[in-house]
């Protein structure tokens, strides 16, 4: 497994990312982002990242913040700014697609993302954006969009895995997300998965409405690998 840091430029501002490569296959290969939640890049983004390379993609994992935080009411702040500012966050986003796409590790023709929590909801804020990815899967990511996906926009397949009970993507959540996917025409599944929380595919999980669920981990990265077959080509 080889792993490069780089940077990506956005709105002027220098931002960081890390490419994952599997060693021993001929490139290009698809390329799969993969959207941190609010902690910023961690073990959890750099594990899935293995994985994803395991299956015989090249990654990349973007900051999308740009900066350390230095307390959670700073962290909080950065992510509400950017959560409420859609095109902010979309160009942000479309950018470190473009850094990716520019690698030639990567077959820019055949793309997609994936993010956790925050990253979840930036993975369908991409989509929404109409950016030209094959994918989407949002594990545990919010729902609710500030600028709905206009019909014909989206490009991607998208796969929602949610928990039935977390507090943070509530039925009504899921019900307009319904409408909206539904209203654009999109190719879009919804999967729910009962008695899991926020949080389920995080062992360190451990805040309130938050807790790993071993079984909806499980079936979610299976439901993301028979997608990114489809979606990408073996």
């Amino acid at each position: 497994m080889h792993f490069e840091d780089v940077e990506f430029a956005s709105d002027g501002r220098p931002f960081g990312g890390l490419f994952i490569r599997p060693a021993g296959l001929p490139t290009p290969l698809p390329g799969v982002m993969v959207l941190h939640g609010g902690a910023g890049i961690g073990a959890h983004e750099r594990e899935r990242g293995r994985m994803l390379a395991q299956l015989g993609h090249t990654v990349f994992v973007p900051d999308l913040f740009g900066e350390p935080f230095t307390s959670r009411a700073h962290g909080v702040e950065v992510i509400t700014r950017l959560v409420e500012d859609p095109p902010t966050l979309r160009a942000r986003l479309r950018d470190a697609r473009d850094r990716m796409c520019a690698s030639p590790s990567v077959d820019a023709t055949r793309v997609a993302a994936i993010g956790f929590c925050f990253g979840g909801h930036a993975a369908l804020e991409l989509a929404r954006s109409g950016a030209d990815v094959r994918a989407v899967v949002s594990f545990h990511g919010a729902l609710r969009a500030r600028a709905p996906a206009e019909p014909g926009v989206v490009k991607a397949s998208v796969l929602v895995c949610t928990g039935a009970a977390d507090p943070f993507a509530p039925r009504s959540d899921r019900d307009a997300f319904e409408e909206e996917m539904t209203h654009a025409k999109a190719d879009w599944q919804l999967h729910v998965y009962g008695g899991a929380m926020h949080g389920f595919t995080e062992r360190a999980a451990a805040r309130p409405g938050l807790a790993y669920d071993e079984a909806a981990d499980r079936r979610s990265w299976s439901a993301m690998q028979a997608l990114l077959d489809a979606a990408l080509g073996r």
